[in-house]
């Protein structure tokens, strides 16, 4: 056979297949994610990173979405630098052609991707990261969904837990200076006002700080009986070993930075008088959908035997959830177009995912699918993330 023969051989193939779409339907479906996988925080990054191919892996063995295309996972590092990460989702969304971004461990990478996605069109998905201001961003109309805690919702649970579990009435708050922390001081301040209680101080730290004891020193002068800290694992492991420095022992009531990475080992022993809030945990008794989640970790990640292994559990929950979301998005819009997949959102109805039964969680208003009653209460016990009554029951 010539040379040119086989070239309209191969053309007449390649028509025929445009003609009955299978090219199309062979191509995947990209889904982006730009979080840290590297530093402090990368056992978070690559929790989230496995809960969401735990989800790719179970829709593609499904058959894939819009007539049999596979979800493809493209993974790129932020180092939890929010320049790093716009860096990183420009190169998804134009060069990779994403259908969703998932993404910003931290919230002000979130935040600096967020308005890029919005720009672009293209439907952002947030498993992890929980400034107020991601979702409630202004945009109109807006791209940006999350499957996570929320700030102002935590901040309502923290001052409601103190409450409850340590008589508390004089709170300080202890909180990283970024976006996150004015995210929570600001939630904070407002769910103590809609009890008429005032914060008796307010100390702020940097990322990179190794003693916190003057902050600590003033909150403890001012009367504070517990603190509400905010920082990712570092600087709250800092919080804690600077109170150690002190001697004080006093309640903490923290959002959950601390699960996000190495804090018992660089907290120290006293990591474990912090209680933090979750939206999941792999331990106790399991539902369907958590059964199944575990199994298939455990298949595909060998180094996992049991729920003391799934860790931090809220990013594989999280992005578990989130994908799963996404997917029934795309389906609704029947395209990858974003604009179609953010309408596509609003059209989920009903789905038993892992975190809980999810109904009609979207809405042109809400951009938010776990509430105030979805999460649960946890602390480190020998490096294990469980449940407050879990842990107490050791």
């Amino acid at each position: 056979m010539t040379r040119l023969n086989r070239r309209h051989l191969c053309l007449a193939a390649a028509a025929a297949c445009l003609a009955s779409g299978t090219a199309f339907a062979a191509d995947p479906i990209r889904i982006g994610l730009v979080t840290a996988l590297s530093g402090q925080s990368a056992l978070a990054g690559e929790a989230i990173t496995r809960g969401l191919a735990v989800a790719i892996d179970e829709i593609n063995a499904k058959g894939g979405l819009l007539g049999g295309r596979k979800l493809e996972l493209v993974r790129r590092d932020d180092e939890a630098n929010p320049a790093k990460g716009v860096v990183a989702a420009r190169e998804l969304i134009f060069k990779e052609k994403v259908a969703v971004l998932f993404g910003g461990l931290d919230t002000p990478v979130s935040m600096a991707i967020v308005p890029v996605a919005n720009q672009e069109k293209v439907p952002f998905m947030g498993p992890w990261a929980a400034g107020t201001p991601i979702t409630k961003n202004g945009a109109n109309p807006n791209y940006a969904f999350r499957v996570s805690a929320v700030d102002e919702i935590v901040n309502v649970g923290m001052l409601d837990y103190a409450q409850k579990n340590f008589k508390a009435g004089k709170f300080g708050m202890i909180l990283v200076n970024n976006p996150w922390g004015e995210s929570n001081e600001k939630g904070l301040h407002a769910a103590l006002a809609a009890k008429g209680l005032k914060a008796v101080g307010v100390e702020k730290f940097d990322g990179n700080d190794v003693d916190v004891v003057p902050q600590l020193t003033r909150l403890k002068a001012a009367g504070a009986d517990t603190l509400f800290m905010v920082g990712n694992v570092g600087p709250s492991a800092q919080v804690v070993k600077s109170l150690d420095r002190m001697g004080w022992q006093v309640p903490i009531v923290s959002h959950w930075g601390p699960a996000g990475g190495r804090f018992t080992e660089l907290a120290g022993p006293n990591g474990k008088n912090v209680h933090f809030v979750q939206t999941y945990s792999f331990f106790g008794k399991q539902s369907p959908v958590g059964e199944k989640v575990i199994s298939a970790l455990k298949a595909k990640y060998p180094a996992i035997k049991g729920p003391d292994d799934i860790t931090p559990a809220v990013g594989v929950a999280n992005a578990y959830d989130g994908m799963q979301l996404a997917a029934l998005a795309i389906a609704a819009a029947g395209s990858t177009d974003g604009d179609a997949v953010r309408q596509g959102f609003y059209r989920i109805g009903k789905y038993e995912g892992l975190i809980k039964t999810y109904d009609k969680p979207f809405s042109p208003t809400v951009h938010d699918a776990v509430t105030a009653s979805d999460y649960v209460w946890a602390q480190f016990i020998d490096n294990r993330i469980l449940p407050v009554g879990m842990a107490a029951a050791k």
